[in-house]
């Protein structure tokens, strides 16, 4: 792979600072090295070899959220999360990737070898972690390499999603067919997202496909810098979608970060890193939506839902980075849980929740603690039954802030309180 010329982005950057007060990081470490326009200024210092790319620059470069709100707000819309990203690219290959990672991203690149040991993870999971089905999350009994005793984690599930169903799944009267791309959170530890959305595509009376090859869109690896394993999941899918492409009308996934991925980073990913690829997925991202953006966009179930019974029970909404600031999708989803659900907007549904990949759960989760805590204030303050947002990473995250705070708000995918009223 070629260099990344961090100097193409950083020497575009005009200093102006709007980044600042939207930076996640920044929020909870107001340091101008730990701030978009610093990382870029760092950035250009290590291409030129002014600044060493040390355990000092690492520890930077690895605070960053990715949460893209710089890109958003920055007059040139510099992609501040892709120098990151190719940074951290750097960092693997110079200081290695922790043990742990290495192992998680062989699941990723393995499903048999992943299921198996979800199986397990399912059986002996009781050992080490008391289930909150309430919750539908495990807690620690006890503190365990970089997990502290009481947090609280995604339980696993006896069957996966794409276990639990048949590869096709026929309506009796289609009016279109659809592909599920479920993510591995969904497939493994909240099927309940997967069950929902077949149940109201059922409903909708829609031919339902679920291809069983599909394999992590890899955001896990791509955030961490293992390019090579985003390299071998991209290409992979972009083959397999290839072959079925042109059977559905659309490829429905019910995960923020998952259809950021396929749609957007992959784009980036292939321009730089594999141009071969880029007809092949061109034709495949129109077809890539959110869940409830096709739901809302392109069905009645909006009507459907107006003539089911309404519920006294009170919502908010967190706006999943990956949603709102990468694919601009926030009104669909509020849109169908409006329709029966009484809704009460936070302060800021727009601020990151803190999940900020695998790094900042682990050996960072000090950072990601400070900012799920401001998120969990504000969904405190709405008084809310339900806080709901389309990612099983945003879930993991405002799960364990709500829990630190002590907050009797549970955490449902809308696609799960949607199903419920149908």
């Amino acid at each position: 792979m070629d260099n990344f010329k961090f100097s193409e982005i950083s020497d575009l950057c005009i200093k102006c600072g709007k980044c600042i007060p939207e930076c996640t990081i920044h929020r909870i470490n107001p340091d101008e090295t730990t701030s978009p326009r610093g990382f870029l200024d760092l950035l250009k210092g290590v291409e030129e070899g002014e600044i060493p790319l040390d355990k000092n620059a690492k520890d930077i470069f690895e605070s960053c959220f990715l949460c893209t709100n710089c890109v958003q707000v920055c007059p040139n819309h510099l992609q501040t999360d892709f120098a990151i990203e190719n940074v951290r690219k750097d960092i693997a290959d110079k200081f290695g990737i922790a043990w742990y990672k290495k192992a998680f991203f062989m699941l990723l690149r393995n499903r048999t070898l992943f299921d198996i040991v979800a199986k397990f993870g399912y059986m002996f999971q009781t050992c080490g972690f008391k289930i909150e089905e309430e919750k539908n999350a495990m807690r620690s009994r006890f503190s365990l390499p970089l997990v502290k005793k009481g947090r609280l984690l995604p339980s696993m599930k006896k069957k996966s999603f794409l276990r639990k169903y048949p590869e096709n799944i026929p309506a009796k009267n289609p009016k279109k067919r659809v592909a599920i791309f479920i993510g591995c959170l969904a497939n493994y530890n909240f099927v309940e997202v997967g069950d929902s959305l077949v149940k109201i595509l059922k409903e909708l009376d829609i031919d339902i496909f679920i291809p069983k090859k599909q394999m992590c869109c890899s955001a896990p690896a791509y955030f961490t810098g293992d390019f090579d394993t985003v390299d071998k999941l991209g290409k992979f899918n972009m083959d397999y979608f290839s072959e079925w492409i042109d059977e559905v009308d659309a490829i429905l996934v019910p995960e923020a970060t998952c259809s950021a991925m396929l749609k957007v980073d992959y784009e980036h990913y292939f321009e730089k890193y594999a141009p071969e690829y880029l007809e092949k997925h061109n034709k495949i991202k129109q077809k890539i939506y959110g869940a409830t953006e096709w739901l809302y966009k392109e069905t009645n179930l909006v009507e459907i839902l107006e003539k089911k019974e309404k519920s006294s029970t009170k919502i908010t909404y967190h706006d999943p980075c990956h949603f709102r600031k990468v694919q601009g999708i926030w009104q669909e989803p509020r849109e169908l849980l409006k329709q029966n659900y009484t809704f009460t907007e936070m302060s800021d549904p727009n601020i990151c929740c803190g999940f900020g990949g695998i790094t900042m759960q682990t050996e960072k989760f000090h950072l990601a603690s400070k900012a799920g805590k401001i998120k969990a204030d504000m969904i405190e303050e709405t008084n809310s039954d339900f806080v709901a947002a389309e990612c099983s990473a945003c879930r993991i995250q405002i799960t364990e802030a709500l829990n630190q705070v002590d907050s009797k708000t549970n955490f449902k995918h809308p696609l799960e309180l949607i199903a419920e009223r149908l």
